[in-house]
């Protein structure tokens, strides 16, 4: 059993997860099948969404892995296996706590506009707000009003509040989107290297995937032509990984292509807020004249990843299709955080913690291509730069990757690879700059460099 304490100030989702890892580790086996996500909810009367975020979190961590059309399962990635015993990693395998961590998707807490936000959230919750009545599943549309403005001023979007649907964050985003669509298509076309919770997210509904390459104008048109998809997701602003933009003549190509399938793009426009050398490109959906693009952002990167906001444009093809489901009937955002960022973009402070947010992310960026070059001089290469939270780079010679990896380890820096997580042939190292202060990186990439040195091959 577990306990799920409503008074507490730790989120029902959080405490749900932390119970049920703990669980994982004490008392369940390599393959061991879970309750099913209806069970608990209806057991421990939570909602459904409450638990396929703690499921979610469980996911993303390793701990279970989903079968289709079967359920979910504990994975083996967080056990050895001796002699078909498991055995538990909590037992003898502390969570590691690292001095460095390049994680290439977090803020600094202390970069988050804390007292602003407590204000506007107390100034929010007055006697306007209804707590009695069950809210629009789309999303409170003051905010969705907000958002509709700042798609259309700076990134070119096409669309209007009525098309925009509240998420909380990109995995409820394209997995409303898998349930939406899967009657319709059955493929889904990725790009390759890419983003694996794309794909992952999309397999969890039984679609198949077809893994497209990437090459310096983004995705291979010719090879998703070639393929048996015919929706396709893409960062066609800033790929991901590898960082190349796709030019609009390919863009103009890709959606004649989609218009005469029938198709369906889902463009990911995952850290367009965070471009440091150029101005952001504008949106592939503000090209789009035959209503065949769904796009996709995100409050994470310049934000607030622990807020869990994301939002969906839909076409206008699709809102009759979402507004039938049984999604479109609850939000999957609180009342307290739509008002709150709601208020926080009308009254401008959105703009002003953007330019704010682009500026203190471009002066770490170069600070650490500036401190990489000088540690690392004519050992490395840059593989991407320029946006985002992350400089990703190579080793321009012999190199011992695994003598790397353990000295990396051993000095307590969390390095990560892009080939872990993206597929494909693409390897780099992707160095994470978004959760460090200046005065952090500095000293971060001289003990890198130090691990750096010693893992040359002479």
């Amino acid at each position: 059993m577990y306990v799920i304490d409503t008074n507490s100030k730790t989120s029902l989702h959080i405490q749900l997860y932390q119970q049920m890892r703990d669980d994982i580790k004490q008392n369940y086996k390599v393959s061991d099948k879970l309750p099913s996500i209806r069970k608990i909810a209806s057991l421990y009367n939570l909602s459904k969404n409450t638990v396929e975020s703690a499921f979610s979190q469980l996911y993303a961590e390793g701990y279970i892995e989903s079968r289709p059309r079967s359920g979910y399962y504990v994975s083996a990635f967080r056990f050895e296996v001796d002699s078909g015993e498991s055995v538990k990693e909590g037992a003898s395998k502390p969570e590691v706590v690292y001095r460095y961590d390049f994680f290439s998707a977090r803020l600094r807490k202390e970069d988050f506009p804390l007292k602003l936000w407590k204000r506007l959230l107390n100034k929010t919750v007055d006697e306007s707000l209804d707590f009695g009545a069950y809210l629009d599943g789309a999303g409170e549309m003051g905010l969705r009003e907000q958002i509709a403005k700042y798609l259309i001023t700076s990134r070119g979007v096409r669309c209007d509040a009525e098309q925009i649907i509240i998420t909380s964050g990109f995995s409820d985003s394209m997995g409303l989107l898998a349930k939406l669509i899967r009657y319709k298509y059955q493929h889904l076309a990725v790009e390759n290297p890419g983003y694996h919770i794309a794909r992952r997210v999309f397999e969890e509904y039984g679609y198949k995937i077809e893994r497209i390459g990437v090459d310096k104008q983004g995705l291979e048109l010719q090879s998703f032509k070639d393929s048996a998809a015919k929706i396709v997701y893409i960062t066609p602003s800033h790929q991901y990984p590898t960082g190349v933009t796709m030019p609009i003549a390919n863009r103009l190509k890709l959606l004649e292509y989609v218009k005469k399938v029938e198709g369906l793009i889902i463009e990911d426009d995952y850290d367009s807020e965070l471009a440091y050398y150029n101005r952001p490109i504008p949106s592939l959906q503000g090209l789009d004249s035959s209503d065949k693009v769904v796009y996709l952002g995100t409050f994470s990167k310049s934000f607030s990843p622990a807020l869990r906001l994301g939002y969906m444009v839909l076409p206008n093809s699709l809102l009759a299709l979402y507004h039938d489901s049984y999604d479109s009937h609850f939000p999957r955002v609180s009342l307290i955080t739509q008002k709150t960022l709601e208020a926080f973009m009308r009254e401008g402070h959105w703009d002003r913690h953007l330019r704010k947010i682009r500026t203190l992310n471009k002066q770490k960026h170069n600070l650490l291509k500036e401190e990489l070059q000088k540690r690392l001089k004519k050992t490395f290469e840059i593989v991407a730069e320029g946006a985002g939270l992350a400089i990703l780079i190579n080793p321009t010679v012999a190199f011992d990757w695994e003598k790397f990896k353990s000295l990396a380890e051993g000095n307590s820096i969390k390095l990560y690879f892009a080939k872990e997580r993206c597929g494909g042939e693409f390897e780099a190292i992707r160095m994470g700059f978004g959760g460090f202060s200046k005065e952090e990186i500095v000293e971060a990439v001289e003990l890198f460099s130090l691990v750096w040195h010693q893992s040359i091959k002479a």
